[in-house]
C-alpha cells in the first residue's frame, strides 16, 4: 500500500497495519504529529508516520 501525502486516520492505521484507534492514540501520546482540517478531518503527517514506521537496529 502506498501512503497518501495527507493521510487520514483511516490511511495511516491501513498502512501501519493497527486499529484506527491506536492512531488516535498515538497522536495523543506524541508518536505521531496531525492536524485537524475542518470540524471532523485530522490529517496525520507524513514524515511521522515514515519515521514511526523505520527499521531499526543494523542489516537484517
Amino acid at each position: 500500500m502506498t501512503l497518501p501525502a495527507q493521510p487520514d486516520i483511516k490511511a495511516t492505521a491501513a498502512y501501519l497495519g493497527v486499529n484506527e484507534k491506536t492512531i488516535r492514540r498515538w497522536i495523543s501520546q506524541g508518536y505521531l504529529t496531525a492536524y485537524r482540517v475542518g470540524p471532523k478531518l485530522i490529517r496525520v503527517d507524513r514524515a511521522s508516520i515514515l519515521k514511526l514506521a523505520s527499521p531499526i537496529g543494523g542489516a537484517a
